[in-house]
């Protein structure tokens, strides 16, 4: 109904969902005890170890640091409010991630 199409799917996990003008929307289905009131925000960056080893210079606290998850391959931060935030690269991901 809204146009969108699927990027990628890891199956019974989570997919992903483009739009027209290249947007994407990242769904994840997680059990009830995993669930955070907070939505996961996927941001892309130009180089996700970069920017890993200047968020610690600047005492960012990750929760992990880029390496092979189920969604592919990045890190993982909280913001001072809790919200989880994942970046990745294209080119790790590619190399990487097999998403």
């Amino acid at each position: 109904m809204l146009g969108l199409k699927v990027e990628f799917e890891v199956p019974e996990r989570a997919f992903a969902l483009q739009n027209d003008a290249g947007f994407t929307l990242f769904l994840e289905q997680a059990p009830v005890r995993d669930i955070e009131p907070s939505p996961v925000l996927y941001f892309q960056v130009d180089d996700v170890h970069a920017t890993h080893r200047r968020l610690l210079t600047i005492r960012v606290a990750c929760v992990h640091p880029p390496e092979k998850r189920f969604w592919g391959y990045g890190m993982e931060l909280k913001d001072p409010d809790g919200y989880r935030l994942r970046l990745w690269d294209e080119k790790t991901m590619k190399e990487l991630g097999g998403a």
